[in-house]
Formats: C-alpha cells, structure tokens, sequence
C-alpha cells in the first residue's frame, strides 16, 4: 500500500490530478498569450519552503515556455500571514501559499487539510488522500466556498519535539510545559496532562533559560537545529509522531478559471514536484541533524504503544472538532475512512 501511494504522488500529471476538470468557465486557449500571476508565502527566500517555492515559479515558467509568469513575495511582504488566503480570494494576490491551519476560524473543517495531527505516520499518506475523489469532493467545495482551488499540499515529514528533559514516552507528558501553538495541538496535549503555553518563538529561549517551559514544538529536526534550539535542548522525539503541518497551494478560482487547461497542467506538476523534493530534503536534513548532534542531543523514538495511544488522544480531539461545523464532520470521516484503508486504525 505504501508503495502505491507514493506511486500516486509522483505520478506527476497523471489521473492524481482530480478536482481541476470539474471546474466550469476554464478559458480557451490563446498560443502565445502570456500570463502572470501575484503569489505570497510566508516562508523566508533562504528556507526550504521557501526555495520550493522559487522552484515552483521556475518550473511553470519553463514548462510553459515563458507563458505563466509568477511574480513571487516572500515572507509575508504584501499582507501578514493570517490575512494571505483572503488577499488571494479578493485578487489583491492570486496565489496563497501559507497554508490551511491559518483558516480555522472560517471553518474547523481546515485543520484537517493544514495539520491531521496525530493521523498519518507519512506525508506520502497526506497526499494520497487528498488524491482520492471522495476526499476533493469535500475540499473543492470548502475552498471554492471562498473563491478558492486547492492546487495541492507541500507538506514536510513529521515534526519532533525539543526538551530541556527526557521525553522517552508518553508518560513524561505529565506536567511538562512547552511552547505550544494555540489550538489542536493545545487540546490534545492538555488531554495528556501535557501543560501547553501558547507564546510567540521570540519568546521561547528565554522561557526555557529561565524554566518556565521545558521544550518547544517548532518543527522538523532540521528546522529546530536552524533556531538553535539544540543549544539548550539536549532531548528531542524522533521519527517524529505529532504534527505534520502542510502549507497549501491555493489560487484564486477565478485567475486559475482564466488560464488554459495546459497551464493549469503545468501549475499542477510544478506543484507535484516541489511536494516530493520538500519531502526528500527535509528527509536527508533531518538526519544528517541526526549524525551530527549523536553525541550531543538524545532522540528518543517512541513505542508503538505509546504512538497508538497518541494517536488515540488525538482522535478523541478529532470527535469534539467534528461538531463545530458540517464540513468538519465530513473531513474528519474521510481520513477516519482513509486511516482505516491504510492500516493506521482498526
């Protein structure tokens, strides 16, 4: 099965490529026509996001032969993150490239698009499941709910957790206290008697110095090495089991219904394509942070008992946010549905 799914994401412009087809009012074509499009991230130029999406914009323009042009901002320099989806809906932007957990507020059913915390033990499943018809039938509704299409997910392998203290299980949760980011994340850790403290990262070195939190969740091992998180913290979980956040690639419905069903293709693969090298960097990165702190950092990888009664916290949080909307009952019974397929629940 794994071998399948990874076949679906790099099937490149092949029958994966659901949703776009079924979209009314696509333009005609027009040889020779150039087109060039606003797009934001919130990644930094020097990030490995952020150099993904350099490659995106030079895969489309090369692809195309010079006819899709992006005109690319980096760290949210046009409007700040939280505002990036709407400034695409409302053609300040035609691009958003920040990512779905931005968009609770809209509608919870959007925190199972930008974070599936506690599900997948693999990006490769994210992707698969946003492949399936059954699973675009409900995210293309929800985007274009807001003159949004969802192109698709560029979305790293599992975040690890960064300690002050030992994390060797579940059972070191209990009274640990860790910059946390508001929300999923929050509940679930308070459910495992985690002690979660919402703060800006600015923050996070000096309340670690100081004791009034003993970890972080920041991101991927790489990236946590990047903040200098390992010169405090010599504990650290890995493979990781959390979190998996994905930024979403998602484009005005109107600028994307104005391009020609060959561009759309080549914005299509060019987004296929930064999926799998963000997966593969951040996959060598993580562990050559693996070999070089062997002697300096503790990486604790988790019981299969502990993950399951992880993902078991996690699901019960799942329950809860399935009845703040229709949209997220709906997503949370896909993955559910997915989950199952792929072996991950019983």
């Amino acid at each position: 099965m794994a071998e399948l799914t990874r076949r679906r994401l790099l099937s490149g412009a092949g029958a994966g490529l659901l949703g776009a087809a079924a979209l009314s009012g696509r333009a005609l074509a027009e040889p020779g026509r150039q087109y060039r499009l606003r797009a934001q991230t919130n990644k930094s130029e020097t990030s490995t996001q952020g150099a993904m999406y350099t490659r995106f914009v030079e895969l489309c323009e090369s692809l195309s032969g010079g006819r899709l042009l992006i005109d690319l901002h980096y760290s949210s320099a046009i409007v700040n993150d939280f505002q990036t989806f709407d400034a695409a809906a409302n053609g300040v932007l035609d691009i958003d490239m920040t990512g779905a957990s931005y968009l609770t507020g809209k509608d919870p059913a959007f925190q199972f698009i930008g974070d599936v915390m506690g599900g997948y033990e693999d990006p490769v499943q994210l992707h698969a499941w946003l492949d399936m018809p059954e699973a675009r039938a409900i995210v293309d509704p929800l985007y274009g709910r807001y003159n949004m299409y969802c192109v698709g997910l560029l979305c790293p392998p599992l975040e690890s957790l960064s300690s002050t203290v030992p994390l060797p299980g579940i059972e070191a949760l209990g009274g640990w206290k860790f910059r946390s980011p508001p929300g999923m994340e929050s509940e679930i850790f308070t459910r495992l008697g985690a002690a979660p403290v919402v703060m800006s990262f600015g923050e996070v070195f000096t309340a670690m110095e100081t004791g009034v939190v003993s970890g972080a969740d920041a991101g991927t091992l790489a990236l946590n090495r990047s903040l200098g998180l390992y010169d405090i913290c010599k504990y650290a979980t890995y493979p990781g089991f959390h979190s998996m956040p994905a930024d979403h690639v998602a484009i005005n419905l109107d600028s994307w219904n104005a391009l020609p069903a060959e561009l759309q293709r080549v914005i299509e693969v060019a987004q296929r394509a930064i999926a799998f090298d963000v997966i593969k960097e951040v996959t060598v990165d993580d562990h050559r942070v693996l070999t070089d702190l062997s002697d300096q950092v503790t990486f604790h990888d988790w019981s299969e008992k502990d993950r399951l009664a992880f993902r078991e916290a996690a699901l019960q949080v799942w329950k809860d946010w399935a009845t703040r909307s229709e949209a997220a009952d709906v997503m949370v019974k896909s993955h559910l549905a997915f989950m199952r397929q792929m072996g991950l629940l019983v």
